[in-house]
């Protein structure tokens, strides 16, 4: 079986990270062939939503430390710059939703991936944990940058030195994630999530994602202009001109994401 399942089902790129018996850690082939299916899901006109999930009892365990003979001597800087920060970077700039389904434990670079999508819901049994300090690393695969802008500075520095386990719960309570599932309901009400989104207008999403991905950077004028600017894009769309004509008809929109 490919360590990578993908199929599009009603506008939704299912990715769903696949070697089980390891935890759902990445190896190299692992890591390069999900970069290859976001990218398949970007170019593909017929995908409006990624939801990205996994197989068995943990969405990911990070990195498979198994890969090498000398776990003790990883290239990082080479791990990093192939492997996971692509993965991170496109995620957050893909102009499509992203939905992050996190079915079980979700530990150093497994957590941090979890929070790269746009949308991060759980399983009630799910867990987090930044891993990384408990064998003497530091949190990377933007864990420093999306964290502290979650949670806030003091309680994202804590979980990172402390590798204390957040429960899906707690995790929602902090502003971590955007709702917890019951276990049963996980599967049924992620994949109502993503075809939701796919279903919306897809070119207004993607703006408003550049505009909150410029947040924390801008200025308040900043912020307005591109608001402006970005508007202005979005008012040229046939999806904002499907909105008003729905709205003036009294009937449900059919947006095409266009």
């Amino acid at each position: 079986m490919s360590s990578i399942l993908y199929q599009v089902i009603n506008g939704v790129a299912h990715i769903t990270l696949n070697r089980p018996e390891k935890y759902n850690s990445f190896n190299r082939e692992m890591a390069l062939l999900l970069q290859a299916k976001i990218e398949e899901a970007a170019a593909d006109n017929e995908v409006r939503c990624l939801l990205l999930t996994a197989t068995g009892k943990a969405f990911c365990a990070g990195q498979d430390l198994g890969e090498t003979p000398d776990p003790s001597n990883l290239d990082f800087e080479a791990i990093l710059t192939e492997r996971y920060n692509p993965i991170i970077l496109r995620l957050r700039q893909i102009n499509k939703p992203v939905v992050c389904a996190i079915n079980g434990v979700a530990a150093g670079a497994g957590a941090n991936l979890a929070i790269a999508g746009d949308i991060v819901v759980a399983k009630q049994s799910a867990s987090f944990v930044q891993a990384f300090i408990n064998i003497g690393l530091i949190p990377d695969c933007g864990g420093t940058y999306l964290l502290p802008r979650l949670i806030g500075a003091q309680r994202a520095l804590a979980l990172c030195i402390t590798g204390d386990k957040v429960k899906a719960d707690e995790a929602l309570a902090m502003g971590m994630i955007y709702k917890v599932y019951t276990d049963e309901t996980f599967e049924a009400e992620s994949i109502a999530l993503a075809e939701k989104l796919a279903a919306l207008p897809t070119e207004g999403i993607a703006l408003t994602k550049q505009l909150m991905n410029k947040s924390f950077e801008h200025s308040l004028e900043q912020q307005l202009a591109m608001e402006m600017q970005l508007q202005v894009a979005a008012g040229k769309t046939l999806d904002f001109k499907e909105g008003v004509n729905a709205f003036l008809e009294k009937r449900k929109p059919a947006f095409k994401g266009k």
